[in-house]
């Protein structure tokens, strides 16, 4: 979710669930160490909870950004080794260290040293890669990692293929293996097991939920970030709040009027949300005129409010003429 789950999108996203853990972007510990920490990591008190998701391989400058991950309030930190994209394996992070468990395990220990007893932090992994996909190698992934003091994976269901295939083939050509996932759980009741890949529905999440410790859904949600709104009753049985999407807009304003009156543009908060009229009607046209819009120089949050009413009038006629 590089470039996606920034700031804006979760304080977005956490206007529609309190419950759900929100997670940034992966950012390497190089980029934290060497980058603006305040534009990388900086984040709302409302966003809560929320983790940090690490990339990197080297145990010293991961304890570093981890602890400084820690000073700013993160509520869990995680080290991403799931990414399979190229820029990734250059760094030689992400997915490609599946294959080095005892050097994973060495960042691990130490970004758990570097956390103390303060947080939480957990590995996202994949259940394999390339031909090193066998349910005997992500044991030993498991275990190795887990021995280092880690108690939490979040395991992507499909396996990575590095040569030959892209990112977003590598989200819909090697087959999911559920199944894989739940006879790690079983096999390891003592560590919290969460699955991810090709989850779209709330529906799903539970059923996954009868095997498993946790569910992360990534681009279903952002594409349709409705489902947000259905979480905290359907999984965490808390009670209907009846918000409707004209009353997100209307919260997400204030926020949108400060970050434009320091100085931002419209469009770094909007790209986020043009999927929540996502299957309704005129849904096309709460989009489009975001689009057209939210990128032009002094806009404001009246074009956040005009594309709400383009639906929100649209269906009030429509009521009408019924």
């Amino acid at each position: 979710m590089m470039d996606w789950t920034d700031r804006h999108c979760r304080y977005f996203h956490r206007l529609l669930t309190k419950r759900a853990l929100l997670y940034s972007e992966m950012i390497t510990a190089d980029a934290i160490l060497h980058g603006d920490q305040d534009r990388l990591l900086g984040f709302s008190a409302e966003e809560h909870p929320v983790a940090l998701q690490l990339g990197g391989c080297d145990p010293a400058k991961l304890a570093r950004a981890t602890k400084i991950g820690v000073d700013y309030g993160y509520d869990e930190i995680n080290l991403n080794i799931g990414c399979p994209s190229d820029r990734v394996q250059s760094g030689r992070f992400g997915a490609c260290l599946m294959a080095e468990p005892d050097l994973v395990a060495d960042c691990v220990g130490a970004m758990i040293h570097a956390a103390g007893s303060a947080i939480p932090v957990t590995v996202k992994c994949r259940i394999g890669i390339d031909d090193q996909d066998s349910e005997a190698a992500l044991e030993h992934f498991v275990t190795a990692v887990a021995a280092a003091g880690c108690t939490s994976f979040i395991i992507h269901a499909r396996k990575a293929w590095l040569k030959g295939l892209s990112p977003k083939e590598n989200r819909d050509v090697p087959p999911l293996d559920y199944d894989r996932v739940y006879r790690l759980k079983a096999a390891h009741s003592e560590l919290l097991i969460s699955i991810n890949g090709g989850i779209t529905t709330l529906d799903q999440t539970a059923d996954h939920l009868a095997k498993v410790d946790g569910v992360m859904i990534g681009r279903a949600a952002y594409q349709n970030p409705w489902m947000l709104a259905q979480v905290d009753r359907e999984i965490f049985g808390d009670p209907d709040t009846g918000v409707t999407r004209a009353d997100i807009i209307e919260q997400l304003l204030p926020y949108a009027q400060r970050h434009i009156a320091s100085g931002g543009g419209l469009h770094a908060i909007t790209r986020h949300i043009l999927g929540l009229y996502a299957g309704q009607p005129r849904a096309r046209k709460f989009r489009r005129h975001i689009a057209e819009n939210a990128c032009r120089a002094g806009a404001g949050i009246e074009v956040l409010r005009d594309a709400a009413n383009l639906v929100e009038h649209g269906r009030q006629d429509c009521r009408q003429s019924a």
